[in-house]
């Protein structure tokens, strides 16, 4: 049985959420947010003894950089090919 999205109250975000948070502060599942952290678009959290809890101004400035195009994964072949896409565009 999936589990219910914790609520947030949007008047008082916590600074620090773990991942279930962290996922309902950005409006998007558990999965997805995962995902995000796996491949860099959104930052790691910070190890704090034996949990792991991502700081809303990290979220924030990655939701930032999203919107502005700076947060955009790189794909694999610009990678190989050592292609920096953040120059290309003018960034």
């Amino acid at each position: 049985m999936p589990r219910a999205k914790p609520k947030l109250d949007s008047s008082y975000p916590p600074r620090g959420m773990r991942a279930d948070r962290a996922a309902a502060y950005l409006d998007m599942s558990l999965s997805s947010f995962h995902r995000l952290v796996e491949d860099g678009t959104i930052p790691a959290g910070v190890p704090i003894k034996g949990m792991v809890v991502w700081d809303r101004r990290d979220l924030d400035d990655a939701f930032d950089d999203l919107k502005s195009g700076k947060g955009q994964p790189r794909n694999s072949m610009d990678e190989a090919l050592g292609i920096n896409t953040d120059e290309a565009d003018g960034s």
